[in-house]
């Protein structure tokens, strides 16, 4: 027998407060989890516009802290930030806004150090091979082609 916790609307509002306040969450998140509450779409639509009233819910912080994070700790170049945070249906304004948080120069260096890494790491002998390798692993983390390809000819 499966019973499944119903939540009134209130109930519901206080938990995704819980929710949002443990960590930034984008509005696709919330309405996800909402879905999973069973909560209906009037409902959803209610408990979403309290949660960005009461500043529990914000698109542009939570894109922000988004790149910040995933730039400094994964090391995913524009490509990559941007890829994400459209999947998770952020704005276009939200994900300009928020990719104006890395350093341009933080952004090179970083870059730089992958790739300098990244060319000790791969063990192959074969310069064009190594130099693809080396590619597609910047390229998988979101670095632009041509920032990549400056910097492999700098080294390789």
């Amino acid at each position: 027998m499966n019973i499944s916790k119903t939540y009134t609307v209130d109930e519901a509002q206080k938990k995704l407060e819980g929710y949002c306040a443990y960590q930034e969450r984008c509005h696709k998140e919330v309405r996800t989890k909402l879905k999973e509450m069973k909560m209906i779409p009037e409902a959803i639509d209610k408990i979403v516009v309290h949660l960005i009233q009461n500043n529990y819910l914000n698109e542009e912080r939570f894109a922000k802290a988004f790149v910040r994070g995933k730039f400094r700790i994964k090391k995913w170049g524009k490509n990559r930030l941007i890829r994400e945070l459209k999947f998770r249906e952020v704005s276009k304004y939200s994900i300009d806004t928020a990719l104006k948080e890395i350093d341009l120069e933080d952004y090179h260096k970083t870059l730089d150090e992958l790739t300098k890494k990244r060319i000790v790491q791969v063990k192959e002998k074969n310069s064009y091979k190594k130099k693809k390798k080396v590619a597609d692993y910047l390229l998988y983390r979101g670095w632009e082609s041509h920032l990549v390809y400056e910097k492999l000819n700098e080294y390789l």
